[in-house]
């Protein structure tokens, strides 16, 4: 049979007619290589209508991670391939090893490919988060052979390879971890994850730019992909999802990191809310992430500067920061020019969304001016360059998270008085200046 070439892009799979150094598609220098193809009659495919084809949904297994099983719509999907990513030291091989001591405790059987570490070192983590399950087996091999006929002989619940930039295969060119490896090995173990009905996971790691390593056309190779963040400095993680094929992507995870691994946090309250700052500076809010409205504290920090000034975000958009400051000074009358402004969140939560607009500018006006927001008072509200107050989106759960927390006292943006719970008292403020104006009745 006659053959012809064709020219792929080892690093997004696009094809091109002949050779270029540089990828038209995604920009990688160097990535396209020549492929041999068969030429040769087509066969055609005959449509088939929709209605008649039959569709399998596949079979949810919940791993027993509340938290997990949230952002994955309920668990995993047998023959499915999951694509969890993060930084070094982040928690992604004790995330899941959790998931599978799980579900080897409810009877399923959990192989984990340790291409990596010995069976050993894994041994010892394993044991550090509690007792061993009889069904969770290791198997310490950077040969994705190995670990296809592991796969294909005990078709296991769930296996998790750690990680698929270790692996190798022995056919194929270049070193682990090259483009040629981590997609060949990639494909061949999703395509035996699906044979078997096995789901499967793969941990990846991440670049100094934060981004996914590896090929990119990896991502399309899985059916999800998660990534699990968090300041190495603090003991927060969030867990999203970026791809889903079986459900949303707009759920989140939390889990805070201890001594035995990842312990959740079901309500998002990272631990107990401690005494009440009497300082300036100080504003409750919720956030909305997914379905979740989470109460996030935010500060503020507003001091003399002795050169050019800074603005510092942590946690929190420093686009909303820049735009806040300047609807301080041109509608509040807030002076601000000449100030080191310092914004963040405490406990690490991220709160990044338009909807704790206005509890991060009263946070800079209590800096600034030196008065303090009652602990009892929570604030909600998106704020436009006009200085008003926008509605936002989910109000009432941001309400009922606001109850739970104990606050009885809301600001909210005009037009949200319907929302109001029993026993809580609204402040419906139109302006940002009917705001600071309600919360510290002073000339700012």
């Amino acid at each position: 049979m006659k053959t012809r070439s064709e020219f792929v892009c080892e690093s997004c799979g696009a094809l091109s007619a002949r050779w270029v150094g540089r990828c038209a598609s995604c920009g990688a220098w160097n990535a396209v290589a020549e492929r041999a193809q068969a030429a040769g009659r087509t066969p055609v495919l005959v449509p088939t209508p929709i209605m008649a084809t039959r569709v399998d949904d596949g079979l949810t297994t919940p791993t027993g991670v509340g938290e997990l099983d949230r952002v994955l719509g309920g668990g995993l999907v047998a023959g499915s391939t999951t694509l969890l990513f993060g930084e070094p030291g982040v928690g992604k091989s004790t995330l899941a090893l959790q998931a599978m001591r799980s579900l080897a405790m409810a009877g399923s059987v959990a192989v984990l490919v340790a291409a990596e570490e010995s069976a050993a070192q894994v041994a010892r983590r394993a044991r550090r988060l509690g007792p061993v399950p009889a069904d969770l087996a290791v198997v310490a091999t950077s040969d994705v052979v190995t670990a296809e006929q592991v796969i294909e002989r005990y078709r296991p619940t769930l296996v998790v390879v750690d990680s698929v930039s270790a692996l190798r295969d022995e056919a194929v060119s270049g070193s682990p971890g090259s483009v040629n490896q981590v997609r060949a090995a990639a494909e061949r173990l999703c395509a035996m994850a699906k044979a078997t009905d096995t789901a499967l996971v793969l941990i990846g790691h991440v670049t100094k730019d934060g981004d996914l390593a590896g090929p990119r056309a990896l991502e399309h190779v899985v059916d999800t992909v998660l990534r699990i963040d968090g300041d190495r400095h603090g003991s927060l993680r969030v867990v999203r999802a970026l791809k889903h094929r079986f459900g949303a992507t707009t759920e989140v995870g939390l889990f805070e990191m201890v001594a035995d691994g990842l312990r959740e946090l079901p309500d998002g309250t990272l631990h107990a809310p401690g005494p009440a700052l009497d300082v300036p500076g100080v504003v409750w809010s919720v956030t909305n992430d997914g379905s979740r409205s989470l109460s996030v504290e935010i500060q503020a920090l507003v001091a003399s500067s002795t050169g050019s000034p800074r603005r510092v975000a942590h946690q929190v958009s420093s686009q909303r920061l820049a735009l806040l400051l300047a609807v301080l000074e041109a509608r509040c009358g807030v002076e601000l020019g000449t100030a080191d402004v310092f914004a963040t969140t405490a406990g690490g939560l991220p709160a990044l969304e338009p909807g704790i607009d206005a509890a991060l500018a009263l946070a800079i006006a209590s800096a600034a001016v030196g008065f303090v927001v009652p602990a009892n008072l929570a604030v909600v509200g998106e704020v436009g360059l006009a200085g008003e107050l926008r509605p936002v989106s989910g109000l009432a759960r941001r309400l009922s998270e606001i109850r739970r927390r104990g606050v009885d006292r809301v600001v909210v943006p005009a037009g949200s008085e319907s929302e109001a719970l029993p026993g809580m008292e609204l402040l419906v403020c139109r302006r940002l200046t009917d705001v600071i104006e309600a919360v510290a009745p002073v000339t700012v």
